[in-house]
């Protein structure tokens, strides 16, 4: 049997789906469900639902052999995981905005950033030379420009809609982020057929 860990929230709806299109179905809607883990109809598959941060960790440490998680999360967290493929759903990418009545249009030394992400904004910054104050929010990051307290934020978008509610405009891309679909080395040594096959399952689902 082969465990997944796999994202609670946008990304959950989009895997059940593409599980469906390859014959792994489950009797309850896991999309409602309170159940922290299911078994699949055939008996080959276990889900685990975890949150979308934990995924990576359960994968890494082997809690699970295999994984269902946003780019955006693995290049943040840089566990020890083997991505297999870009599944292609749940694309949004993870930007630079700043209140559009700023008194700049620039970035420039020593600029204040509101993040979630801030590994992910350290290694932007250092890689474009520039030096940064990274502040860490865990909610309400729009906030963060129009109170003063940053002068850009670093985060996630999908569609743009929130900054533009809250006056904000994005100034750079730093990547785009689709769902990943990943594991360890050691399961996918010990559980190299099985994982192949899903993979290889999964691949030819996305081109039916």
């Amino acid at each position: 049997m082969l465990t997944l860990a796999i994202a609670k929230g946008y990304l959950m709806s989009e895997a059940l789906a593409r599980f469906a299109n390859i014959g792994i179905r489950f009797e309850d809607d896991l999309t409602v469900s309170r159940k922290l883990f299911t078994v699949d109809t055939s008996g080959q598959y276990r889900i685990l639902q975890v949150r979308p941060w934990d995924v990576p960790v359960y994968v890494a440490r082997g809690a699970a052999d295999v994984g269902v998680s946003g780019f955006d999360v693995l290049e943040e967290k840089q566990d020890a995981v083997i991505r297999l493929i870009d599944l292609g759903f749940g694309a949004c990418r993870l930007i630079i905005a700043g209140a559009k009545e700023r008194p700049f249009n620039t970035l420039f030394h020593d600029i204040r950033v509101a993040t979630k992400y801030p590994n992910a904004t350290t290694a932007h910054f250092q890689k474009i030379g520039i030096k940064a104050h990274i502040i860490k929010l865990y909610g309400a990051i729009e906030l963060a420009p129009i109170t003063g307290l940053s002068d850009v934020i670093v985060d996630l978008t999908a569609t743009g809609k929130t900054l533009e509610e809250n006056e904000l405009t994005i100034m750079d891309t730093i990547f785009h982020s689709t769902a990943q679909l990943i594991t360890n080395a050691s399961s996918f040594c010990l559980k190299d057929y099985e994982i192949r096959t899903l993979t290889d399952r999964l691949l030819q689902g996305s081109r039916s």
